[in-house]
Formats: C-alpha cells, structure tokens, sequence
C-alpha cells in the first residue's frame, strides 16, 4: 500500500469533517440572524401594520393614501416573514410542514400583490419604487414556482424555490438595515434607500440561486 493510498481516507475525514464544520457555523448564523433581525423586523411591521405602532411620516402618508392596500401588505408580508423560519423547521413533519406551507403562501400571495400598488402610490424615488415592485413580482413568481414543482413532486427544486422566496422577503430586514446604517453614519441617503430597495432582496436571492448545493446541504440533517 503506498503513502498516497494511506492518505486518502485521512483526507476524506478531515474534509467532511471541514463540512460538518461549515454546516453548523451557517446554521448558527441563520439563528442569529432570525432571532436578531428577522423576528424584531417582522414584529415592528406587524405592528406598524396593525396600528399598534407609529410609523415614519413618509409610510404614514402613503398608509393614508391607501388605507387597506398598505396596511394589508405590511399585515401580510410581516406574517410570511415571521412563518418562513417555521415552515422550514417543519420541513421533516408533513403533518404541520403541508398546512403552515399553504398559510406562507396565502401571506405571500398578499403581501406580493399589494406590493406592487404601495410600490405604484409611493413617494420614493422611481429607481427605488422599482425595485420594490420588482421585489413583489419576483416574490410572486418564485411562489407559483415552487407550487408547480412540488405539484409534480420535485421535492428538491420546491424546496429550493421555497428558500429563494424566503430570502426575497428577507430584503425588508436588509433594506432597514443598510438604510439605517447610512442614517447613522450620515451618508447620502436618497441614494442609498434606492439602491438598497434592490439590493435588499437581490443578494440574498444571488446566492441562494448560485449557491443551490449549499442550500441542499444546510436544509439536510
């Protein structure tokens, strides 16, 4: 037996082991990232939605606008957001997974078509209505996807549908953060909220659809 052959299952170990390592670190960081932004994020919206809590000026005027429309969207696309990480901790119990999927997808069907009226009636700017219009149709199209797919049974493209809708409804929380970031260090907002009404939701999506193997790996036990 020749050294080269000796170290072949050393190599494997430590390589799957170097997997294993990588899994558990991306599964921390979604925790954290649910736990610290997602849920507080999706929390203000369901509340601002519901009256509960104040909004900005500028989402005031525009919930005045359209009384229903806005508050729906914020109502719906606040519940998607909170019930995603649920339906993907349900994905082994078919029992919950099936009915809480259909629950996400009724959410999601109200928050992507109100999206694009409260994009229309906004006061931004036209690149930044843009990209949260565009977010809405994208969002809607990824769901009607994922149902097709999992009406012929390809479990694994639904299931990879299903996280790139759910990183489309994670650009609220990016879109927050990077606009608030720029607010406190003082930089050129307009700008900034415009490309961040792209972005927001473009980079999760990147890579989820670049990334499908990784996807397969975190979403295996």
């Amino acid at each position: 037996m020749t050294d080269a052959t000796m170290t072949v299952p050393a190599a494997t170990l430590r390589k799957v082991r170097a997997g294993k390592t990588s899994r558990l670190i991306a599964r921390v960081a979604i925790f954290f990232i649910t736990i610290v932004l997602i849920i507080p994020v999706g929390v203000v919206a369901l509340g601002s939605g519901a009256g509960l809590i104040a909004l900005p000026y500028e989402m005031f005027e525009l919930a005045s606008r359209a009384p229903i429309i806005f508050p729906a969207h914020m109502v719906s696309a606040a519940l998607a957001l909170l019930l995603a990480p649920v339906v993907v901790l349900a994905r082994r119990r078919p029992e919950f997974h099936r009915p809480l999927g259909r629950l996400l997808g009724f959410f999601v069907v109200i928050g992507g078509l109100t999206a694009l009226p409260v994009a229309a009636m906004s006061d931004s700017t036209p690149w930044a209505r843009a990209g949260f219009f565009v977010q809405g149709l994208v969002w809607l199209y990824l769901l009607a996807s994922a149902y097709v797919a999992i009406r012929v049974r390809d479990i694994r493209r639904h299931a990879h549908l299903m996280v790139a809708m759910i990183a489309v409804a994670t650009g609220a929380v990016w879109f927050r953060l990077i606009t608030g970031t720029a607010t406190a260090l003082h930089l050129p907002f307009e700008p900034i909220y415009a490309a961040s009404a792209w972005i927001g939701w473009m980079a999760p999506l990147a890579f989820v659809l670049v990334k499908p193997r990784v996807i397969t790996e975190l979403m295996s036990r």
